[in-house]
This record gives C-alpha cells, sequence and structure tokens, in this order.
C-alpha cells in the first residue's frame, strides 16, 4: 500500500508478533481500511523507527510490542497522533508488556488493549478515524 494514502499505520517489535498483527490486518481489511505494517523495533531500529514517524501519514499508530514494550511509549512520544498498544504474551503471560505499556508518564499517552487483542486495536483505531471524519 502507498504510505502516503494510509490511515492507520501497524508497528510490530518482531515479525514473532506476526499473529497478533494478522488480526489487526485482517479487521482493517474487512473494514476497508487504508494501512501500512513496518516491523521496527524500538531497541534495534530506533533511528529507521524516528525517521518513519517524521514521514508517515497515517491518522492512527498502532504498535505491537512484547516483553518491555518500549515502542507504544517511544512512538507516543514523538507523534500527537493517537497510539494504541497491543501487549504480547510471552515470558510473564503478556503482563510485563500489558504494565509497561499502560505505565506511561504524564504527556505521552498510549492507549492499550488486552494481551494478544491485535482485533480490539484495529477496532478502537476505526473508531478513531470515524470520529476524526467528523
Amino acid at each position: 500500500m502507498s504510505s502516503s494514502n494510509i490511515d492507520v499505520a501497524i508497528i510490530s517489535g518482531s515479525t514473532s508478533d506476526e499473529e497478533v498483527y494478522n488480526k489487526i490486518k485482517e479487521v482493517l481489511e474487512s473494514s476497508n481500511i487504508k494501512y501500512e505494517l513496518k516491523i521496527l523495533s524500538a531497541h534495534r531500529n530506533l533511528d529507521l523507527l524516528i525517521e518513519y514517524l517524521k514521514s508517515c501519514p497515517a491518522k492512527v499508530f498502532i504498535c505491537v510490542a512484547g516483553l518491555s514494550a518500549a515502542l507504544p511509549g517511544i512512538v507516543a512520544s514523538k507523534t500527537d497522533k493517537p497510539v494504541i498498544g497491543v501487549p504480547v504474551s510471552s515470558k510473564l503471560g503478556g503482563l510485563d508488556a500489558l504494565l509497561s505499556i499502560v505505565q506511561m508518564p504524564s504527556g505521552v499517552p498510549v492507549a492499550c488493549v488486552g494481551i494478544d487483542n491485535g482485533k480490539n486495536a484495529a477496532f478502537l483505531a476505526i473508531r478513531i478515524l470515524n470520529l476524526l471524519k467528523n
């Protein structure tokens, strides 16, 4: 999909999160929402991530992250657009990622859905997009 014509950017830190981000893609596709998927780790590709955020025209970001789950917070610190975090189950059943995403400092808001719940992230993004249309 053309980067200049997207509504939602899905960013995942790893291809190992494919099962989760595929759920997001399914919902967005069934709702005819234009999106793109990028695999960019906040730890391994920070410079590329920041460069992407500077040029990305998406209206909403969905960030899929496990373990320390730094990705949604970094994205939220670099944009004023809505960011939705999707914690991924891993070492502690996803509680580590969940707590990392919901415990953002003041001024760095990240919406958070349930562990591995990519579908709800997509549904929330659609609701945000609908508000932006009005």
